[in-house]
């Protein structure tokens, strides 16, 4: 396997539209920025998991240190998504298999709920990150043909929250309990948050995906030796990680909440 982008050579952007295929080429560069996402956010659960069950107390609603974190988790997560669908885009996978992967994603969202319900009845699940994927997914690969375009309604969707809070906290005051409600809140147009334990809505995180599809069509056009450099071996993790995040992310909570149940029960906690 080549070490450094010298001595793997760059392939020429694919031809958009030039066929339809059943898989997209893996592009190891945006595995790795995707299995950093992983990593990063297993700590920022392990962390969860140990305040969970009163080994390390922490507020992870309110803290900033906390929330910060998850945010930036979360938007690393989407933007590659956006990177994902953009190199898709290009080599023309077809729908069918678009469809395949979205079921999967969809059915996973559906186990987060049912488990999260289990857990934490009274703040379970209902539209997290795999939720708002399923949502997100579907408008970013029919508008994929925006182009640049998109950079303008991804600004827009990162804008629309905090526009949206402030009309429903003000002239549109009567609108705010149907937004606010089980009904609506998965638009992201809220005056308060839902009490969760995770909460993607669609606004302002379709905009995060949108703009990982504008910037991976972008380099893909200007920048295809960004992408197509070769990695160092000690990157091969987070390769493998990143081609095999869906599996990982529905895994690893329940490995790292096993672990901690059974060395309280070994502890005697």
């Amino acid at each position: 396997m080549a070490l450094s982008p010298a001595s793997s050579p760059v392939p020429p952007p694919p031809s958009p539209r030039a066929g339809a295929r059943t898989e997209a080429a893996r592009i190891e560069a945006v595995d790795a920025l995707r299995g950093l996402a992983m990593v990063w956010m297993t700590v920022f659960h392990f962390c969860f998991d140990l305040s969970h069950f009163g080994y390390w107390p922490q507020d992870f609603r309110a803290d900033p240190f906390w929330t910060v974190q998850r945010t930036a988790i979360v938007s690393l997560f989407l933007f590659c998504a956006g990177l994902g669908q953009a190199i898709a885009w290009s080599q023309n996978v077809a729908w069918a298999r678009f469809w395949r992967r979205w079921g999967q994603i969809a059915f996973c969202a559906l186990l987060v709920s049912a488990g999260s319900y289990l857990m934490f009845p009274n703040s379970f699940i209902h539209f997290g990150v795999l939720h708002g994927m399923a949502v997100m997914l579907v408008i970013v690969r029919c508008t994929a043909g925006w182009g640049a375009g998109l950079w303008l309604p991804g600004a827009v969707a990162l804008a629309a929250p905090w526009l949206g809070a402030w009309l429903l906290a003000g002239p549109a005051a009567a609108w705010a309990p149907a937004f606010n409600g089980g009904a609506l809140n998965w638009l992201g147009v809220v005056t308060r948050k839902p009490f969760t334990e995770d909460y993607v809505p669609l606004l302002p995180w379709l905009g995060v995906m949108w703009w990982g599809m504008a910037a991976g069509q972008w380099a893909l056009r200007h920048r295809a030796g960004w992408l197509y450099a070769g990695l160092p071996r000690v990157m091969r993790p987070l390769v493998l990680l990143g081609r095999w995040s869906l599996s990982y992310y529905m895994l690893h909570q329940p490995v790292l909440i096993g672990t901690l149940l059974a060395v309280g029960w070994l502890a005697g906690r």
